[in-house]
């Protein structure tokens, strides 16, 4: 039931104590974050554990100078990792090229996300809070160029983690029954999605927003604001090129 509540309970924290993090729990968490299912025992993710202000300050820019990158005591970076498979065969002289291809990338995605997840749920269960910076995936080249990644790894996820310094409620969702599928999926009528996206639409951040950006709805402020098809567009690009010039 800890469990549980703990997952139910998740809030995205912004705000961090500046007390670090014990080496004990930080240990934990990685225990827990490695022992997540994964293709074929494969393991297929790597993770890098950023302590230094200096490195935080250095990927700030690519993280859009988003406060969190650098006012968290700890951010964990979770990358997609075949070169240490790779690494392996060769050690067996065993001469392969059947994992540069995107289910090989695929894999090793789901591989990296299911740590990042395990981490999560790890974190929080000591009390720590944790916000996720989806900026990892959109400045791919720098971030391989900071990190010193090798051929066959690319960075999925990245997490802020540290003793939370606010207090904010639960993040209005959609129903749960809105996600929900019985053996087959079933469409959604407009009914469905009236009702399914309706408190989202009176939440309060997303009413002031659509009123202040004079967007006229929430869908609206989404596509044309807050995640743009030209950007969009842009980044992906960019993800793709690293993907492929990265070996998969």
């Amino acid at each position: 039931m800890e469990t549980i509540e703990t997952l139910l309970g998740h809030r995205s924290i912004r705000q961090f104590k500046e007390q670090p993090i014990e080496d004990e729990i930080l240990d934990k968490i990685l225990q827990a974050a490695c022992n997540g299912s994964t293709l074929g025992g494969m393991q297929l993710f790597s993770i890098i554990v950023t302590k230094d202000k200096a490195m935080m300050e250095k990927m700030a820019p690519l993280h859009f100078n988003q406060p969190i990158a650098t006012n968290a005591p700890l951010i964990l970076t979770f990358c997609a990792d075949f070169h240490r498979f790779d690494r392996f065969c060769e050690c067996r002289d065993v001469p392969t090229d059947a994992y540069s291809n995107f289910q090989a990338y695929q894999w090793a995605v789901t591989d990296s996300i299911i740590a990042a997840q395990n981490a999560c749920v790890a974190a929080e269960s000591f009390g720590l809070g944790l916000c996720w910076l989806g900026t990892i995936t959109y400045n791919v080249p720098q971030f391989i160029e900071i990190l010193q990644l090798p051929k066959h790894v690319i960075p999925t996820a990245c997490i802020a983690i540290g003793y939370p310094d606010q207090q904010i409620p639960l993040t209005t969702k959609l129903p749960v029954r809105s996600l929900i599928h019985q053996e087959s999926y079933r469409d959604y009528n407009d009914t469905d999605i009236n009702n399914m996206y309706a408190a989202l639409e009176k939440d309060t951040h997303n009413a002031t927003a659509v009123a202040e950006n004079k967007t006229g709805n929430l869908a609206n402020d989404y596509v044309s604001r807050r995640y743009k098809k030209e950007d969009n567009e842009y980044f992906s690009n960019i993800l793709y090129k690293a993907v492929k010039e990265q070996g998969f």
